[in-house]
C-alpha cells in the first residue's frame, strides 16, 4: 500500500563540524522513518577546501572522507566508512538517500598557474572591461593525498572558463579565462547578462574531456554509495545541455526510477518551464516560487490574500515536477539567499506543503531539529510532528478546496478505503480567529474529529449531511481528523 512520500533535507548550514553527522544519521534513521520520512537529501559528501566547509567549496569529488587532504581525512560530516554505514542503515529502514552534487565549480586548488584572462563587468558578464592580461590563478588540482585512485584526471586552467582571484596581484575580480573555443556557456541563466560564473574556479562545460570526466564521476558516485538519487546544486549556472546529458546517462545506468532533483533558483515560472523543456522533464525542481509566496505571506500577515498562495508556483503549473519546501540551508538567516519564513507562519506553511495532493514535500533539518551557530534557532519538532503524522496517516483521497476568503482558507482530503481512518480537514487563518464549513463525506456522520496540532481543544461532530464547521485560531492552522490511535 503506497503511503505519501516525504523528504527531509538532512543538514543545515551550522551542523557541527566535528565529524559526527553521518553517525547521527545512522542513529536517527529509525526514528525518522517512524515519523513518515522516507527519503533524505544529504549534504555534499566530497572533500571540500576545509573541514569546516558545508560542502559547496568542493575540492576533490572522489575523496568521500578517505584520504588525508586539506588537513583532514574525514569531511565535515565524517569518514567515508561512516557515510556508507549510515546509507546502509537508511536502506534497512527503507529510506531513500539522495546525495547533493556540486558540479559548478572547484575550490582549494593545489597550485597556481599563469594564464590569460579578460576582466568582465560582474553586473553584466557579457561586457569586457579590460584587454587580455596575465594572472596567476588557483586552478591546478593534483590531489596529492589521493593520487590516481578512482580517477587519474588532473584539473588545470584549460578545464575552467572563469575565476575570481589573481594571486600575483592579490586582487579579486570576475575573470573570463581565454582559450580556444572558450567563453561563457550560452545555455545558462541570463541574469547578469550570463550567469555561467558563480564562484571559485568555474568548470568549463564546453570542454569534451570535462563533460566525460564529470559523467564518469557521477556514475562512480552512484555505484560507490548505492544511493537512490541526486540533488543537483546551482544548475542555473551549469550548461542546461550538459545537465540533460548527465541525467540521461545516469538514469540509463542506474534505471529510470533513479531520482534527480535540481536547485534552479529562479522564481520565474517561464524560466523553470524552459529548463524543464530542455531536460525533457527528466528531473524535478525545488519550487522556489512557492517558497517566496510563503515568505511573502509570513511578512504581510493579514494583508496577504491566502486564496492566491499557490498562484504562479511550480506546484500549480507543474505539480509532478515540484519539490516543495518552506526553508533550506541557503534561505536560513545570514546565508546567501536569506528569505526566512517568519516564525508565526511556519507551521501553516508546512501544512500547505505536507497535507495536499500535489508536490513532493521536503522538510528542512533546521526547522525540525533547530539551527546552530552563534544565533541559534530552536527546532519546531513538536509543531511539525503532528503534520507529519497527518501526512502519513490522514492526507489521502480527493481534495476539495475552500479558498473563498482572503484570510481563512481550508481544504478537505476525503480519505481512501484502504488506509483506515484516513481523511482530514485543514484550516489556516492569517488574521483573527476563523472557521470553515466543509464537507467531509456523509459516511463520516457521527464521527468526532479533533485538531491533531492541539492548537484547538474542540471536539467537532460530523453532521448527518457530512458537513462540519471547523474553527482555527488567528494566525494559526488546525488539522481536523479522527484522534490518533497510536500516540
Amino acid at each position: 500500500m503506497n503511503r505519501n512520500h516525504t523528504m527531509m533535507q538532512f543538514f543545515e548550514w551550522h551542523v557541527k563540524a566535528d565529524g559526527s553527522h553521518w553517525n547521527s544519521l545512522k542513529k536517527l534513521a529509525p526514528e525518522l522513518k517512524r515519523r513518515g520520512i522516507d527519503s533524505l537529501w544529504l549534504p555534499p559528501v566530497s572533500k571540500s577546501q576545509s573541514v569546516d566547509d558545508v560542502g559547496y567549496g568542493v575540492y576533490d569529488l572522489y575523496d568521500l572522507g578517505e584520504f588525508d587532504q586539506k588537513g583532514t581525512v574525514r569531511t565535515k560530516y565524517g569518514t567515508k566508512q561512516e557515510l556508507l554505514d549510515a546509507i546502509a542503515t537508511c536502506k534497512e529502514q527503507e529510506i531513500a538517500v539522495y546525495v547533493d552534487l556540486v558540479m559548478n565549480h572547484k575550490a582549494g586548488a593545489d597550485e597556481t598557474e599563469v594564464f590569460q584572462v579578460i576582466e568582465v563587468n560582474p553586473e553584466n558578464r557579457t561586457e569586457d572591461i579590460s584587454e587580455p592580461f596575465e594572472i596567476e590563478g588557483w586552478t591546478k588540482f593534483t590531489f596529492p593525498g589521493r593520487g590516481d585512485q578512482y580517477s587519474s584526471f588532473k584539473w588545470n586552467y584549460e578545464h575552467f572558463n572563469g575565476t575570481d582571484y589573481d594571486a600575483r596581484e592579490n586582487r579579486s575580480g570576475c575573470y573570463r579565462i581565454i582559450g580556444e573555443h572558450k567563453n561563457w556557456n550560452d545555455h545558462v541563466d541570463d541574469e547578469f547578462g550570463n550567469y555561467d560564473y558563480l564562484m571559485f574556479a568555474n568548470i568549463h562545460y564546453n570542454h569534451p574531456v570535462v563533460k566525460e570526466e564529470m559523467i564518469k564521476w557521477g556514475k562512480w558516485l552512484a555505484r560507490t554509495l548505492q544511493c537512490d538519487g541526486f540533488r543537483l546544486d546551482a544548475i542555473k549556472h551549469i550548461s542546461h545541455e550538459f545537465i540533460r546529458e548527465f541525467v540521461t546517462q545516469i538514469t540509463q545506468e542506474r534505471g529510470d526510477d533513479y531520482y534527480i532533483v535540481g536547485e534552479f533558483w529562479n522564481p520565474e515560472l517561464a524560466a523553470c518551464q524552459e529548463f524543464l523543456d530542455t531536460v525533457d522533464y527528466k528531473i524535478d525542481l525545488f519550487d522556489v516560487s512557492l517558497h517566496f509566496k510563503l515568505q511573502a505571506a509570513s511578512r504581510a500577515g493579514s494583508d496577504f490574500d491566502l486564496r492566491t498562495i499557490f498562484d504562479d508556483t511550480l506546484l500549480k503549473s507543474h505539480p509532478r515536477n515540484a519539490v516543495t519546501f518552506v526553508d533550506n540551508h541557503d534561505t536560513q538567516p545570514h546565508e546567501s539567499l536569506e528569505s526566512w519564513i517568519e516564525d508565526w507562519f511556519k507551521q501553516s506553511a508546512y501544512a500547505l506543503i505536507l497535507l495536499r495532493q500535489e508536490g513532493y514535500p521536503c522538510v528542512f533539518f533546521g526547522d525540525y531539529f533547530g539551527i546552530g551557530g552563534e544565533e541559534s534557532i530552536p527546532g519546531k519538532k513538536e509543531a511539525l510532528d503532528p503534520l507529519l503524522y497527518a501526512r502519513y496517516h490522514q492526507a489521502y483521497g480527493d481534495q476539495d478546496d475552500y479558498f473563498d476568503d482572503p484570510n481563512t482558507i481550508g481544504w478537505v482530503r476525503r480519505g481512501i478505503t484502504n488506509i483506515e481512518r484516513s481523511g482530514c480537514a485543514v484550516v489556516i487563518a492569517n488574521n483573527g480567529e476563523g472557521e470553515k464549513r466543509m464537507f467531509v463525506g456523509e459516511g463520516r456522520a457521527g464521527e468526532i474529529w479533533v485538531d491533531l496540532t492541539k492548537n484547538r481543544e474542540d471536539q467537532i461532530p460530523i453532521e448527518e449531511d457530512g458537513y462540519a464547521t471547523f474553527p482555527v485560531n488567528g494566525g494559526s492552522v488546525s488539522v481536523w481528523t479522527l484522534p490518533e490511535v497510536d500516540g
